[in-house]
């Protein structure tokens, strides 16, 4: 039985007055075919640059996928199953691809649920424990602790008999590596147009001033 979180939302009415929009079960839930009892609820979700308040539509009314939008985030409830439940019979690559997320998976680790995102999240959890697992090591969540998630390479494992339920956030980011060297090209590309741009000006200068010394007699 997959945990149904109750949500509400505020808008504005007719009168531009704030009311409550909805008060009840988040709708949009996507439980993985290939691992069952894996389910995530997304509860809503921001466009880039800036959130949009605009409206009372139900912003996550679309497909449940694992990202949120370039520049956006989500808001979303997950709910891991015991590992027993699933591990030896999961079809990774299938429920990676079932949210949109199949370039996510690390290809090259034994670990079925082993993946990296291009976001920032902030996950917090709120009933049962979870290990959050690394490249190098691990950590055991419990409720009320609180895990930041920076694009690394993570997999979670449920190693009781109870599932785990946590809320999380995901915040778009710049994909790992890809800022420093955006800022590292952006420099040198800088450094090589002034270098080229202050030759340019002392030639000029000097040809400028060759034209006007007087000729020797």
């Amino acid at each position: 039985m997959v945990w149904r979180v109750r949500r509400v939302y505020t808008g504005h009415n007719k009168k531009g007055r704030a009311v409550i929009i909805e008060d009840g079960f988040a709708p949009n839930v996507k439980e993985m075919t290939s691992m069952p009892g894996l389910a995530l609820t997304d509860l809503w979700e921001t466009s880039g640059p800036l959130a949009s308040n605009e409206g009372n539509a139900d912003a996550a009314d679309r497909t449940v996928r694992l990202e949120p939008p370039r520049g956006g985030s989500i808001l979303r409830i997950v709910e891991f199953p015991p590992d027993k439940a699933w591990r030896d019979s999961a079809d990774a690559k299938k429920a990676f691809e079932s949210i949109g997320a199949g370039h996510a998976k690390d290809k090259q680790s034994a670990d079925p649920m082993m993946h990296k995102t291009s976001t920032v999240d902030y996950i917090i959890v709120i009933s049962g424990e979870i290990y959050a697992v690394v490249e190098e090591g691990e950590v055991l969540l419990k409720p009320g602790d609180v895990f930041i998630q920076r694009g690394t390479n993570h997999s979670w494992s449920v190693r009781g008999d109870v599932p785990c339920v946590i809320a999380a956030v995901l915040v778009s980011a710049a994909p790992l590596g890809k800022s420093v060297a955006a800022k590292k090209a952006g420099v040198k590309g800088g450094a090589t147009k002034v270098t080229k741009a202050t030759k340019a000006t002392k030639a000029t200068k000097a040809t400028k001033a060759t034209k006007k010394a007087p000729r020797g007699r």
